[in-house]
């Protein structure tokens, strides 16, 4: 039997709720259905707008599948049926969502990652604050700590991304209208998330990306002089501090816009036994598998003198940038300082970034 060709991913990505995302797929399904492709929706969330029900009527609709989970039943993408139903393409909204526990899989983009190999085109939608690598930075900007994200290299392996735009000021007066939410949660989100500040500075990191998805995509005959290989190489010190997540985050951020490769590394010394050496390895490895998930090159290198290794592995291995988390100035662990330090010392022919936790600039500490 011929082998099936993957299916294509068309991502809709905006830079928060209500910008018209899932209407603009929706559209898109209605115009593939009049070109006579076979398009069912697998899910679909109108959060009770009205537009975005009247739009999806005329397609047909995979009923959800529903999961019990502590007395409560939820309603989850019915994966297995639309595979049997073997459409030629699909709509599924919300691409970061997170399956209720029980199901095949923890995400929804794993269950679109398995429609595509089936050979189903797919249709999805995200905002931009569940990129992981812009995690710190909407914190920064919003108070809020987004806990559904997805790695970048799922989002590069779309086929297309189109970013589905809005002034601030234009979806501003569709809340206050009571387009996107209910009189009750507008007013909450007027307070909160939905703040023209906020917005304008979500907007600003949506065109970015935009404008690095499309240089993404560009095929390398379409620049001056062709292919063109980053002289950089960067490198991160994973270690068991908290802080370490953030600078992951921030290289890999780094790597991806100068199209470098991108080293986790962290250094096992001998000294130290008892839970609390077991609590920081433990740490470490949490890291480290934070670093493979977001598809960087890991490294454990041993030795007593953690500076020196590092800077020697870096050496070897022609890295230009080293990135460190700054520790705390009052920090109970000296160590960390003294290890900062050294690194920098010792690091004289590279360019050692510390890496600062940013305070959000709106104040706010809650979760989303």
């Amino acid at each position: 039997m011929p082998e099936t060709l993957r299916g294509r991913l068309k991502l809709f990505m905006g830079y928060a709720a209500g910008v018209g995302k899932t209407y603009r797929m929706l559209e898109e399904a209605h115009e593939w259905k009049m070109l006579g492709i076979d398009i069912v929706v697998g899910y679909f969330e109108s959060h009770g707008r009205a537009d975005t029900i009247a739009k999806v009527e005329g397609l047909e609709i995979i009923p959800r599948k529903k999961i019990s989970y502590r007395d409560t039943v939820f309603e989850e993408m019915d994966t297995d049926a639309i595979l049997a139903r073997s459409p030629q393409a699909c709509v599924v909204d919300e691409f970061p969502h997170t399956n209720v526990p029980g199901s095949a899989r923890a995400k929804r983009w794993e269950d679109i990652h398995v429609l595509l190999d089936a050979g189903i085109d797919v249709l999805s939608t995200m905002n931009i604050q569940h990129l992981e690598s812009l995690n710190d930075q909407v914190w920064h900007i919003a108070g809020i700590r987004v806990r559904e994200t997805i790695p970048d290299w799922v989002v590069e392996k779309a086929d297309d991304v189109v970013m589905i735009d809005l002034t601030p000021r234009a979806l501003l007066n569709r809340l206050q209208r009571g387009v996107v939410y209910g009189r009750e949660k507008t007013e909450h989100a007027l307070r909160n998330f939905f703040r023209e500040p906020t917005l304008v500075a979500l907007r600003e990191l949506a065109l970015r990306q935009a404008a690095h998805e499309v240089e993404q995509r560009m095929p390398s005959d379409a620049v001056p002089g062709g292919f063109w290989a980053s002289p950089h190489r960067l490198l991160v010190l994973v270690t068991e501090a908290p802080e370490t997540a953030m600078v992951i985050r921030r290289a890999k951020r780094m790597a991806d816009f100068l199209e470098a490769e991108c080293f986790a590394v962290a250094v096992r010394c001998s000294a130290g036994t008892g839970a609390a050496a077991g609590r920081a390895q433990a740490a470490v490895e949490r890291h480290l598998n934070f670093a493979r998930n977001l598809h960087l090159e890991t490294r454990v290198i041993e030795g007593e003198d953690a500076a020196s290794m590092l800077v020697d592995f870096a050496r070897r291995n022609g890295i230009t940038q080293i990135f460190l988390a700054r520790p705390e100035s009052r920090s109970w662990r000296p160590w960390r300082r003294d290890l900062v330090q050294s690194i920098v010392a010792q690091a004289k022919d590279m360019q050692v970034v510390i890496v600062s936790e940013r305070v959000p600039a709106t104040g706010q500490a809650s979760s989303r």
